[in-house]
């Protein structure tokens, strides 16, 4: 009976003896272990294991009687067959499969089938019926064609193609409207369906490593797409209208035969952009003035002659490569004065050109290094302390004494690193009616909050004022109840106002390095509070049962103060997730048990808690 069971199942039930009307043939093994793991979790992983073909019974995996309920096997409880869950991942990776059967339309709740790394120089149109499946992923083989039943599938989010042999893709591919994701990189493509404007719900799209002579304009119709790879084609030129992608965040553009960096007026969100090995000779300023974003700016193997002032226009610059170009004037000295504070652990490359004005040696010791050259340049050049710096129609909003372009842009009310008394009324006129979300007033010999501040409760939510001398805190400072971050550091401040028990939406502060000998009050009393920043006072103790309160609160940094004890019960503030004690005098916990980590120590907290 078992082996009428087999032969209704088709012959291959259990892969063993060969087949009739063709040669003997062992079929690969796959472990009847797995078989029953898959029925029960849905999910079969056969990559790597050196298959030439997929054994029948895997594609009938859903249909046939299992082997062992044909040899009257006892079944538990977990090994009930007929109560089997439908095959929804199927992984086939890095075998020696050339081709895949039509069978696969037996497994129709797939949503997931990865055949990467493999022979194939086809695909089955059995495909087009597996209606569920949201994953496809055939890279790395040698497809040199798609099936058009492919553009049938109603919820495919993710097709891989990159590293075959394709020459060209099915017109209809538009019509795949769930797709967020297509990598058809490392082909031999020539051009692109302009279909492809259809595909409005993709979010990276990999065209690099082909032979694109030109992109088309209708690409800027995805309007979702974030990432978009266009590296190594021969690509001379960007179309005018992908500057209408809005959502654009990463562009890839190395290695192709690019004269200009692209104009993206449209595209705010821009935060990566890498055009290195092209053959751009000149950076054009008001290009680079629009990329307010921009945190990576990668153009290394140009030939780039001059950078341009307004590159210092790019406040939130981390990564900046100019690298192996023919850049011979002065680099922007301004660029030392480290605009943003990110900056100043960020990379700037400008190895391999023929400076005149910075020595050879001095480009190879590193970003810092090079900064910091940077900086003296700016010093040597700074006008004397009566003296102001002259505006001319060529003045950049940064060499002013108000950056414009960063109120209006950024958001951003700078005035740091000029050691003033006070905060001039210019500063606060130039914001006029624009909202500023973030206040840095840092670095200077101011001895209170400037009473204007006030001003800009409505909208800033971001206020540093460190590296003051401010002792007291004044009640306007407590009307800013949008705000989220406040830095105090390096002030000389004792107490903290009970008025500030207003700024519900307070969730960092930072009164590092002041004078405070009791723990402020008022903290307890801010719900939002995720991060304490209290290191380098004089703090001698701290109520564990009312930061228990502030179950938000994940840092609780107490570092170098006087505490003689740490109660037990801090142990019981769970939120906690980094809490630091290290450099007070209390004698338990040791630093053995510091040492382990904030977990270790909030444990060891709790098993001193009196029973």
């Amino acid at each position: 009976m078992a082996a009428a069971r087999r032969a209704r199942a088709g012959g291959g039930g259990g892969g063993s003896g060969p087949r009739f009307g063709r040669a003997a043939e062992p079929e690969p093994a796959v472990p009847q272990g797995l078989l029953r793991l898959a029925r029960r979790s849905g999910q079969l992983n056969l990559a790597g294991r050196g298959l030439t073909h997929v054994p029948e019974h895997v594609w009938r995996i859903n249909l046939d009687t299992p082997e062992e309920a044909q040899q009257n096997l006892s079944f538990g409880a977990a090994d009930r067959w007929w109560e089997q869950t439908d095959l929804t991942k199927l992984i086939l990776a890095s075998n020696k499969l050339q081709s895949l059967s039509e069978d696969v339309q037996l497994l129709p709740a797939l949503t997931v089938l990865d055949v990467h790394d493999n022979q194939l120089t086809s695909l089955p149109s059995a495909l087009g019926q597996l209606e569920n499946l949201q994953k496809l992923d055939v890279s790395h083989n040698q497809l040199r064609s798609l099936p058009e039943e492919l553009l049938q599938l109603p919820r495919l989010r993710s097709l891989l193609l990159q590293h075959n042999q394709l020459s060209q893709l099915p017109e209809g591919l538009g019509q795949l409207l769930s797709l967020e994701e297509l990598d058809v990189s490392n082909n031999q493509l020539t051009a692109i369906p302009s279909s492809f404007a259809l595909l409005v719900n993709v979010v990276r799209l990999s065209l690099a490593g082909n032979q694109l002579r030109e992109l088309p304009a209708d690409l800027s119709a995805m309007r979702s797409l974030r990432q978009l790879d266009c590296t190594k084609n021969y690509l001379e030129t960007v179309p005018p209208k992908l500057a209408s992608m809005a959502s654009l965040e990463q562009l890839y553009l190395r290695k192709n035969k690019l004269r200009s960096l692209p104009e993206f007026p449209s595209c705010k969100l821009l935060k990566e952009l890498h055009a290195g090995e092209n053959q751009i000779e000149m950076l054009n300023a008001e290009n680079l003035k629009q990329l307010s974003s921009l945190c990576v700016l990668e153009l290394r193997d140009n030939k780039i002659k001059a950078v341009p002032e307004e590159i210092t226009l790019l406040q939130k610059l981390e990564r900046l490569d100019l690298a192996n170009n023919d850049i011979s004037s002065s680099f922007p000295s301004s660029w030392g004065k480290g605009g943003t504070q990110s900056w100043k652990g960020g990379f700037l490359a400008l190895e391999g050109n023929p400076l005149r004005t910075i020595r050879r040696d001095l480009l190879q010791k590193g970003t810092q290094e090079l900064l910091k050259y940077l900086r003296s340049k700016i010093q040597d050049e700074a006008p004397g302390p009566n003296e102001e710096p002259p505006v001319t129609a060529m003045t950049l909003p940064s060499q002013s004494k108000v950056n414009i372009h960063a109120i209006t842009t950024l958001k951003l009310l700078e005035y740091s690193d000029k050691q003033a008394a006070e905060i001039p009324e210019a500063v606060f006129d130039a914001v006029g009616s624009n909202p500023v979300a973030t206040v840095n007033f840092s670095k200077n010999q101011l001895r209170e909050i400037p009473p204007r501040l006030v001003e800009l409760k409505d909208s800033v939510c971001d206020v540093s004022l460190g590296f003051n001398k401010i002792s007291s805190i004044s009640s306007g400072l407590c009307l800013l109840q949008k705000l989220t971050h406040l830095d105090l550091r390096n002030n000389l401040l004792t107490a903290l106002p009970e008025e500030m028990e207003a700024l519900k939406r307070l969730h960092t502060i930072n009164l590092a390095f002041n004078r405070f000998k009791v723990f402020p009050s008022v903290l307890y009393q801010l719900p939002a509070l995720e991060t304490i920043l209290l290191s380098n006072n004089q703090v001698g103790s701290i109520d564990p049962v009312q930061l228990k309160g502030l179950d938000k609160l994940g840092t609780l940094d107490l570092q170098n103060n006087d505490l003689l004890q740490v109660p037990p019960e801090l142990g019981n503030c769970e939120s906690l997730r980094s809490l630091l004690l290290e450099g007070n005098p209390f004698r338990t916990p040791r630093a053995a048990v510091l040492a382990k980590g904030t977990a270790a120590v909030l444990e060891y907290l709790r098993s001193r808690i009196p029973s």
